[in-house]
């Protein structure tokens, strides 16, 4: 049985130790990241974003490609692949509080794409950061690639480019079990909801105009906290998130039923076209193998028993070139 993350709020400049399980330590020919997971404001003079197209489809990407290009090279030339990751998401990232692992499936895909660009022994750099700083820690190449529960937007597309889906998932309220609040109406009035800032939710909850109060936090894991304190009446996230607090808190619960569709993405620099087409390559492979597939068997390890949809399959790859 998996055991339970250790559950504290990350501050401003959390430093965690953490590697790539399965890492090779015997060559010391291999330059190995930083053993750190830092939660930090962006570099300053990223570039500025180009301006959206009129016509987006949020799901289509770039046809895969093992071609290599300069995004592979570099990363080849550092010797390890840079993660931007959420370590505050029990069942997609977090810190496994008996062995140290950082676990989760999302952490599962990056370990995927960082072993078909660096091989079996790949190393991968996690960071960490709030849901604000994604977009300008990728734009501002801090990272290669960020595999966090990111919703893929058209208005995000402008900034940053993304694979092609891997998960499925839609805002949920979740709520202390007993709690007058039981859908998402006109009961929220005069209720304070938490957001994580910088998140989809925000713009959900302000399109509704249901009169609640927007409480907005760090993250999700914050507004656990705050609604465990009774500080605040409800949390406004993802239903994939909202499940891991769920299984963190048996006192807490999912309101059925999703409020809209989220799609995530691996998100990348708009430069590095050969990286968002081998990352779809990968995909490509993780998806494929039916019950057997990689992406099944993380599915399973981590989410099926927590989500309501213990069927779900991983979703179809749509190209736009």
């Amino acid at each position: 049985m998996r055991s339970r993350p250790v559950g504290v709020v990350v501050g401003c400049l959390l430093v965690i130790v953490g590697t790539l399980t399965g890492c090779g330590s015997g060559a010391p020919a291999r330059r190995e990241p930083p053993q750190v997971v830092v939660q930090a404001p962006p570099q300053v003079g990223a570039p500025a974003a180009p301006p959206g197209s009129p016509a987006c489809d949020p799901a289509a990407s770039l046809r895969p490609s093992d071609a290599d290009g300069p995004a592979i090279a570099r990363i080849r030339e550092r010797g390890y692949l840079t993660a931007g990751v959420d370590l505050n998401s029990y069942l997609w990232g977090s810190v496994d509080a008996v062995t140290g692992e950082i676990v989760g499936f999302d952490i599962d895909l990056v370990r995927a794409v960082a072993r078909d660009i660096l091989g079996p022994d790949a190393q991968v750099k996690f960071v960490t950061m709030a849901p604000e700083q994604r977009v300008p820690r990728i734009r501002a190449g801090d990272v290669d690639v960020m595999v966090r529960t990111m919703t893929i937007t058209c208005e995000r597309k402008a900034e940053v480019a993304f694979s092609t889906v891997y998960f499925r998932s839609g805002q949920q309220l979740v709520v202390a079990k007993g709690s007058p609040i039981t859908a998402f109406d006109q009961r929220l009035r005069g209720r304070r909801v938490c957001v994580g800032a910088g998140t989809t939710a925000v713009d959900l909850l302000a399109r509704a105009d249901l009169g609640a109060i927007v409480d907005v936090a760090d993250n999700h894991l914050d507004c656990l906290v705050r609604l465990q304190q009774g500080k605040t009446d409800a949390i406004l996230t993802h239903g994939s998130l909202g499940a891991g607090l769920a299984a963190q808190d048996p006192m807490i619960t999912v309101l059925e039923p999703r409020l809209d569709e989220t799609l995530y993405g691996i998100a990348m620099n708009t430069r590095d076209t050969d990286l968002v087409r081998r990352v779809n390559r990968v995909l490509e492979n993780y998806r494929a193998g039916g019950a057997d597939s990689p992406w099944m068997v993380s599915y399973r390890t981590w989410l099926a028993r927590n989500l309501s949809d213990s069927n779900a399959t991983p979703p179809p790859a749509v190209y736009a070139d």
